[in-house]
Protein backbone atom coordinates (compact mmCIF):
# COMPACT_ATOMS: atom_id res chain seq x y z
CA UNK A 1 0.00 0.00 0.00
CA UNK A 2 1.19 3.16 -0.58
CA UNK A 3 2.95 5.24 2.22
CA UNK A 4 3.15 9.23 2.71
CA UNK A 5 6.13 9.34 0.27
CA UNK A 6 4.34 8.01 -2.90
CA UNK A 7 1.33 9.79 -1.96
CA UNK A 8 3.19 13.25 -1.87
CA UNK A 9 4.90 12.21 -5.41
CA UNK A 10 1.49 11.53 -6.62
CA UNK A 11 0.04 14.80 -5.39
CA UNK A 12 2.93 16.48 -6.84
CA UNK A 13 3.02 15.55 -10.23
CA UNK A 14 -1.05 16.19 -10.13
CA UNK A 15 -0.74 19.53 -9.29
CA UNK A 16 0.67 20.72 -12.06
CA UNK A 17 -2.04 19.72 -14.38
CA UNK A 18 -4.97 20.14 -11.74
CA UNK A 19 -4.38 23.05 -9.27
CA UNK A 20 -6.14 26.20 -10.43
CA UNK A 21 -7.93 23.94 -13.58
CA UNK A 22 -11.52 23.52 -14.28
CA UNK A 23 -13.17 19.72 -14.25
CA UNK A 24 -14.87 19.86 -17.41
CA UNK A 25 -16.48 16.25 -17.32
CA UNK A 26 -15.89 13.40 -15.24
CA UNK A 27 -16.25 9.65 -16.07
CA UNK A 28 -17.73 7.25 -13.35
CA UNK A 29 -16.83 3.61 -14.70
CA UNK A 30 -18.44 1.49 -11.72
CA UNK A 31 -20.98 2.47 -8.79
CA UNK A 32 -17.86 1.65 -5.80
CA UNK A 33 -14.15 0.72 -5.33
CA UNK A 34 -13.86 -0.47 -1.63
CA UNK A 35 -17.06 1.81 -1.22
CA UNK A 36 -20.04 3.26 -3.01
CA UNK A 37 -18.63 6.44 -4.71
CA UNK A 38 -20.34 9.28 -3.19
CA UNK A 39 -23.59 10.23 -4.42
CA UNK A 40 -23.91 12.57 -7.69
CA UNK A 41 -19.96 12.47 -7.88
CA UNK A 42 -19.82 13.30 -11.05
CA UNK A 43 -22.06 16.32 -11.35
CA UNK A 44 -20.59 17.17 -8.16
CA UNK A 45 -16.95 17.75 -9.53
CA UNK A 46 -18.29 18.49 -13.20
CA UNK A 47 -17.63 22.85 -14.09
CA UNK A 48 -15.25 22.60 -10.35
CA UNK A 49 -12.13 24.18 -10.62
CA UNK A 50 -9.62 22.77 -8.34
CA UNK A 51 -8.25 25.63 -5.89
CA UNK A 52 -5.82 23.21 -4.07
CA UNK A 53 -3.99 19.98 -4.08
CA UNK A 54 -3.31 18.83 -0.53
CA UNK A 55 -2.41 15.29 1.06
CA UNK A 56 -3.22 14.20 4.59
CA UNK A 57 -1.09 11.26 5.63
CA UNK A 58 -2.26 8.83 2.78
CA UNK A 59 -4.64 10.41 1.64
CA UNK A 60 -5.00 12.79 -1.49
CA UNK A 61 -6.83 16.02 -1.31
CA UNK A 62 -8.74 18.35 -4.16
CA UNK A 63 -10.26 21.34 -2.87
CA UNK A 64 -13.02 22.84 -5.55
CA UNK A 65 -14.94 25.79 -6.10
CA UNK A 66 -17.55 24.59 -4.57
CA UNK A 67 -16.09 24.06 -0.79
CA UNK A 68 -16.02 20.27 -1.19
CA UNK A 69 -12.79 18.29 -1.40
CA UNK A 70 -12.28 14.60 -2.95
CA UNK A 71 -10.45 12.84 -0.88
CA UNK A 72 -8.79 9.80 -2.63
CA UNK A 73 -7.24 6.77 -0.78
CA UNK A 74 -4.71 4.79 -3.70
CA UNK A 75 -5.22 1.41 -2.13
CA UNK A 76 -3.21 -1.16 -2.60
CA UNK A 77 -3.14 -0.46 -6.53
CA UNK A 78 -4.56 2.54 -7.39
CA UNK A 79 -2.74 5.14 -10.24
CA UNK A 80 -3.45 8.66 -11.58
CA UNK A 81 -2.71 8.21 -14.76
CA UNK A 82 -2.18 11.89 -16.87
CA UNK A 83 -2.53 12.81 -20.39
CA UNK A 84 -1.22 15.59 -21.71
CA UNK A 85 -3.35 17.85 -23.80
CA UNK A 86 -2.69 18.15 -27.34
CA UNK A 87 -0.33 20.74 -28.61
CA UNK A 88 0.97 21.91 -31.24
CA UNK A 89 4.14 20.10 -30.58
CA UNK A 90 2.54 16.80 -29.40
CA UNK A 91 -0.21 15.64 -31.18
CA UNK A 92 -0.79 12.80 -28.60
CA UNK A 93 -4.38 11.37 -29.45
CA UNK A 94 -6.43 10.55 -26.07
CA UNK A 95 -6.13 7.20 -25.27
CA UNK A 96 -9.36 4.62 -25.06
CA UNK A 97 -10.31 3.78 -21.91
CA UNK A 98 -8.76 1.29 -19.85
CA UNK A 99 -9.93 -1.84 -18.14
CA UNK A 100 -9.47 -0.26 -14.99
CA UNK A 101 -9.79 3.33 -15.40
CA UNK A 102 -12.48 3.52 -12.56
CA UNK A 103 -12.75 6.86 -12.69
CA UNK A 104 -11.34 9.71 -15.53
CA UNK A 105 -10.97 13.42 -15.01
CA UNK A 106 -11.56 15.31 -18.33
CA UNK A 107 -10.15 18.94 -17.64
CA UNK A 108 -10.73 21.97 -19.23
CA UNK A 109 -7.69 22.03 -20.88
CA UNK A 110 -8.31 18.44 -22.98
CA UNK A 111 -6.07 17.02 -20.16
CA UNK A 112 -7.17 13.36 -18.49
CA UNK A 113 -6.39 12.05 -15.15
CA UNK A 114 -7.65 8.62 -14.79
CA UNK A 115 -7.95 6.74 -11.40
CA UNK A 116 -6.80 3.25 -12.64
CA UNK A 117 -7.01 0.67 -9.72
CA UNK A 118 -6.76 -2.89 -10.33
CA UNK A 119 -7.57 -4.55 -6.89
CA UNK A 120 -10.04 -2.40 -6.28
CA UNK A 121 -9.00 -1.34 -2.82
CA UNK A 122 -9.13 2.21 -3.32
CA UNK A 123 -11.44 4.92 -2.27
CA UNK A 124 -13.34 8.30 -2.54
CA UNK A 125 -15.96 10.70 -0.73
CA UNK A 126 -16.30 13.96 -0.87
CA UNK A 127 -16.67 16.32 1.99
CA UNK A 128 -17.47 19.76 2.85
CA UNK A 129 -13.65 21.64 3.03
CA UNK A 130 -14.95 23.24 6.37
CA UNK A 131 -15.67 20.06 8.04
CA UNK A 132 -12.74 18.19 6.59
CA UNK A 133 -11.18 17.30 9.85
CA UNK A 134 -14.09 16.04 11.30
CA UNK A 135 -14.56 13.50 8.42
CA UNK A 136 -14.06 9.93 9.57
CA UNK A 137 -11.20 9.34 7.45
CA UNK A 138 -9.23 12.38 8.76
CA UNK A 139 -10.68 13.55 12.54
CA UNK A 140 -8.14 10.53 14.06
CA UNK A 141 -5.10 10.99 12.10
CA UNK A 142 -1.82 11.69 14.15
CA UNK A 143 0.47 14.98 13.25
CA UNK A 144 2.03 14.74 9.63
CA UNK A 145 6.11 13.93 10.34
CA UNK A 146 6.72 16.76 8.32
CA UNK A 147 5.06 19.26 9.90
CA UNK A 148 5.60 21.59 13.04
CA UNK A 149 3.46 19.61 15.25
CA UNK A 150 5.65 16.60 15.06
CA UNK A 151 9.04 16.95 17.21
CA UNK A 152 10.57 15.85 20.08
CA UNK A 153 8.40 16.92 22.95
CA UNK A 154 5.65 15.44 21.42
CA UNK A 155 6.60 12.08 20.53
CA UNK A 156 8.34 11.28 23.64
CA UNK A 157 5.26 11.98 25.79
CA UNK A 158 3.06 9.80 22.64
CA UNK A 159 5.15 7.40 23.32
CA UNK A 160 5.86 7.16 27.02
CA UNK A 161 3.24 4.63 27.98
CA UNK A 162 3.26 2.53 25.41
CA UNK A 163 3.58 -1.22 25.60
CA UNK A 164 3.61 -2.32 22.05
CA UNK A 165 6.59 -2.43 20.07
CA UNK A 166 7.88 0.66 18.96
CA UNK A 167 7.60 -0.56 15.36
CA UNK A 168 3.85 -1.41 16.07
CA UNK A 169 3.83 2.51 17.61
CA UNK A 170 4.79 4.11 14.77
CA UNK A 171 2.68 2.44 12.49
CA UNK A 172 -0.79 3.63 14.01
CA UNK A 173 -1.97 6.47 12.44
CA UNK A 174 -2.93 8.31 15.61
CA UNK A 175 0.61 8.79 16.88
CA UNK A 176 2.18 10.03 13.39
CA UNK A 177 0.30 10.07 9.67
CA UNK A 178 1.50 8.11 6.80
CA UNK A 179 4.10 5.83 8.05
CA UNK A 180 4.24 2.62 6.98
CA UNK A 181 5.73 -0.53 6.83
CA UNK A 182 8.66 0.30 4.43
CA UNK A 183 9.67 3.41 6.41
CA UNK A 184 9.71 2.42 9.83
CA UNK A 185 11.73 -0.49 9.12
CA UNK A 186 14.31 2.10 7.38
CA UNK A 187 14.24 4.64 10.11
CA UNK A 188 14.66 2.21 13.03
CA UNK A 189 17.18 0.46 11.28
CA UNK A 190 19.13 4.09 11.09
CA UNK A 191 18.26 4.72 15.10
CA UNK A 192 19.83 1.24 15.39
CA UNK A 193 16.27 0.48 17.75
CA UNK A 194 15.07 -2.90 17.23
CA UNK A 195 11.16 -3.18 16.06
CA UNK A 196 10.62 -5.16 18.50
CA UNK A 197 11.57 -3.24 21.65
CA UNK A 198 8.93 -1.58 24.11
CA UNK A 199 8.18 1.75 22.45
CA UNK A 200 7.37 2.87 26.21
CA UNK A 201 10.79 1.74 27.61
CA UNK A 202 12.73 3.53 25.23
CA UNK A 203 14.76 6.60 27.01
CA UNK A 204 13.84 9.96 25.95
CA UNK A 205 17.09 10.58 23.97
CA UNK A 206 16.65 7.30 22.04
CA UNK A 207 13.03 8.93 20.68
CA UNK A 208 14.32 12.10 19.59
CA UNK A 209 16.63 10.13 17.55
CA UNK A 210 13.79 9.26 15.57
CA UNK A 211 11.91 12.33 14.50
CA UNK A 212 15.43 13.63 12.40
CA UNK A 213 15.66 10.25 11.09
CA UNK A 214 11.64 9.67 9.95
CA UNK A 215 12.11 13.54 8.07
CA UNK A 216 15.21 12.37 6.64
CA UNK A 217 14.32 9.16 5.23
CA UNK A 218 10.90 10.94 3.96
CA UNK A 219 12.26 13.77 2.56
CA UNK A 220 15.11 10.99 0.56
CA UNK A 221 11.75 8.64 -0.89
CA UNK A 222 9.86 11.98 -1.61
CA UNK A 223 13.41 13.19 -3.83
CA UNK A 224 13.65 9.64 -5.28
CA UNK A 225 9.73 9.19 -6.16
CA UNK A 226 8.63 6.94 -3.69
CA UNK A 227 9.26 3.08 -3.74
CA UNK A 228 7.94 0.83 -6.22
CA UNK A 229 7.88 -2.88 -5.74
CA UNK A 230 4.68 -3.76 -7.14
CA UNK A 231 2.11 -1.27 -8.17
CA UNK A 232 3.32 2.18 -7.46
CA UNK A 233 3.72 4.96 -10.42
CA UNK A 234 4.79 7.88 -10.15
CA UNK A 235 1.81 10.58 -12.17
CA UNK A 236 3.86 10.82 -15.07
CA UNK A 237 4.32 6.87 -15.41
CA UNK A 238 7.73 6.57 -14.07
CA UNK A 239 9.08 4.36 -11.29
CA UNK A 240 10.00 5.75 -8.07
CA UNK A 241 13.40 4.32 -7.28
CA UNK A 242 14.02 4.49 -3.40
CA UNK A 243 13.53 0.65 -3.42
CA UNK A 244 17.65 1.06 -4.36
CA UNK A 245 18.67 2.52 -1.49
CA UNK A 246 16.75 -0.20 0.69
CA UNK A 247 19.40 -1.00 4.07
CA UNK A 248 16.68 -3.74 5.51
CA UNK A 249 13.28 -3.63 3.87
CA UNK A 250 12.96 -7.07 2.20
CA UNK A 251 16.51 -7.53 2.47
CA UNK A 252 16.54 -10.81 4.84
CA UNK A 253 20.00 -12.50 5.12
CA UNK A 254 21.62 -10.16 3.26
CA UNK A 255 24.27 -8.82 4.98
CA UNK A 256 24.13 -5.48 6.58
CA UNK A 257 24.98 -2.48 5.46
CA UNK A 258 27.04 -1.60 8.40
CA UNK A 259 29.40 -4.10 8.22
CA UNK A 260 29.07 -5.62 11.10
CA UNK A 261 29.26 -9.40 10.08
CA UNK A 262 25.71 -9.87 10.68
CA UNK A 263 22.48 -10.80 8.13
CA UNK A 264 18.97 -8.63 8.16
CA UNK A 265 16.50 -10.74 9.52
CA UNK A 266 12.83 -11.03 9.62
CA UNK A 267 10.51 -11.01 12.23
CA UNK A 268 6.18 -10.97 12.19
CA UNK A 269 4.61 -8.26 13.85
CA UNK A 270 1.01 -7.49 13.86
CA UNK A 271 0.81 -9.33 10.36
CA UNK A 272 3.56 -7.43 8.77
CA UNK A 273 7.12 -8.40 8.17
CA UNK A 274 9.65 -6.19 10.21
CA UNK A 275 13.21 -6.32 8.97
CA UNK A 276 16.11 -5.50 10.74
CA UNK A 277 19.53 -6.23 12.26
CA UNK A 278 19.88 -8.16 15.27
CA UNK A 279 23.47 -6.85 15.62
CA UNK A 280 22.90 -2.94 15.51
CA UNK A 281 19.57 -2.65 16.29
CA UNK A 282 18.82 -3.10 20.17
Amino acid sequence: MPELPEVETVRRGLQPVMEGRKISSVDVNRPDLRWPFPENMADRLTGKTITAMRRRSKYLLIDLSSDETLIIHLGMSGRMQITLAETAESHRDQPATQKHDHVVFHMEDRTRIAFNDARRFGAMDLAKTAELEQHWLIEKIGPEPLGNQFDDAYLIKALAKKVSPIKTALLDQRIVAGLGNIYVCEVLFRTGISPKRRAGSLSAARVATLVPTIRDVLNEAIESGGSSLRDHRQANGDLGYFQHNFAVYDQENEPCRNDCGSTISRVVQSGRSSFYCPKCQR
